[in-house]
């Protein structure tokens, strides 16, 4: 199995080299705007749609013929095409969305790019010619050698490059590389189903339980205080611009804080177990809740990602659950489905004799789920759908805290 990864690091460029960036940033911004506009246009005046080509013709190479956008030649081509590259890409996910051939929530149609939009990037491909210099750093067309604060080595060569720059003033260089089947992991016996929560992050069928790091909430006073020193500054204003960066930071320091945690602990679950089976949530329903700050901290999605495409590189399987499927009232025992339960009940008995925890039960209930499905057995392992309420979703913040944790990761 071949998967493309991204391997991003932190690049540290000089005044000059950042100055070539900024001015990078804006050439890739202006062509999107312009064959945005084009295209609007020749909608509007009911023309035919604007081939990639043609388009390509007028923004580009037309363009830079003119007094007004004969600057658009000071910056690496590669950089216009790739810009051109991602409108084409947004038209063609939002056309596919509106016919229904792509799943899941609808795409919005383009829209333009912003000089004050928080994220700036521009990508280089291999014709570019970028190139890792022996001595570490990263050469890039009409901008120079970044110097590449490198924390481990490219497994292959990079196809692309994409030099990013955040709303902390930082610069990041992605690299995507290709890994083939010499990173499988050799297969291993335990299977394993997780059901997930605020209180305990992570439950395991095993009765292993993660507690909920909560990393928003203890930066919540240093956020606050930063968040009300910036509504004092003037706007427009140097002073307001600092106390900006100052936000971003904070706020990009939970984020990578959250991340790094969130690595370790999906590594060592695809590393331990030969197969995963997770619920599937609807974080974006639950972000609409009365919890939805603690949702959007405990970051379900960024780590069923994080699985699903570790399961693919190491050989492992991952599977998700239907997630009107009732693994918390359903006794893992007897299959019997219990009436509706208050979150406030962690442990329960069935009317077959059996005692529960209540999360335990559902990790239980998923990973047989799971393997059901994943072996499309025809056999009746769990009854018909049953639609759970939206409170089952979620674990009460006062719940008892865990007594365990997975070996290796720190639990805070």
């Amino acid at each position: 199995m071949v998967v493309q990864l991204r391997y991003n690091f932190r690049v540290t460029p000089d005044a000059a080299q950042r100055t070539a960036l900024a001015q990078a940033f804006g050439c890739a911004r202006v062509v999107f705007n312009d064959g945005l506009r084009l295209r609007q246009q020749a909608r509007e005046a009911g023309e035919k749609y604007l081939s990639d080509g043609d388009l390509s013709k007028l923004v580009i190479t037309q363009a830079k013929a003119t007094e007004d956008r004969a600057w658009l030649g000071e910056v690496s081509a590669v950089v216009l095409q790739q810009a051109l590259a991602d409108l084409n890409t947004a038209y063609r996910n939002f056309f596919a969305s509106v016919t229904g051939k792509r799943k899941g929530r609808k795409v919005a149609p383009p829209r333009f790019r912003s000089r004050k939009d928080n994220r700036q990037a521009i990508r280089f491909t291999k014709n570019s010619r970028f190139k890792v210099l022996d001595n570490g750093r990263l050469r890039l067309p009409k901008i120079g050698d970044l110097p590449v604060r490198w924390s481990r080595t490219l497994p292959s060569d990079p196809s692309s490059v994409t030099i990013i720059k955040d709303a902390a003033n930082r610069y990041f260089a992605s690299f995507v590389v290709t890994v083939g089947e010499d990173e499988m992991l050799p297969p291993v016996e335990p299977e394993i189903g997780i059901d997930l929560g605020l209180t305990h992050f992570a439950v395991m069928s095993d009765g292993t339980k993660v507690t909920a790091p909560k990393f928003l909430r203890r930066a919540a006073r240093k956020l606050k205080r930063l968040q009300q020193a910036l509504s004092r500054k003037r706007k427009g204003s140097n002073r307001r611009k600092k106390a900006v960066i100052k936000v971003a930071r904070a706020h990009a320091r939970v984020a990578d804080t959250r991340r790094d945690w969130q690595h370790k602990l999906s590594t060592a679950i695809i590393r331990d177990n030969q197969a995963v089976y997770v619920e599937d949530l609807c974080v974006t329903g639950l972000g609409r809740t009365r919890l939805a700050k603690s949702v959007h901290d405990a970051g379900w999605a960024s780590f069923t990602t994080m699985l699903e495409y570790k399961a693919a590189r190491y050989g492992r399987t991952f599977a998700r659950v239907d997630r009107f499927f009732p693994s918390t009232r359903m006794c893992c025992d007897c299959g019997r489905i219990n009436d509706k339960m208050t979150l406030n009940v962690r442990a329960w008995d069935c009317a077959c004799g059996s005692h529960y925890d209540r999360d335990v039960n559902a990790a239980i209930n998923i990973k047989a789920a799971g393997q059901a499905d994943f072996n499309d057995r025809r056999a009746q392992v769990r009854p018909g759908l049953v639609p759970a309420p939206r409170s089952e979703a979620v674990t009460r913040q006062n719940a008892a805290r865990a007594t365990r944790s997975v070996a290796g990761i720190a639990v805070l």
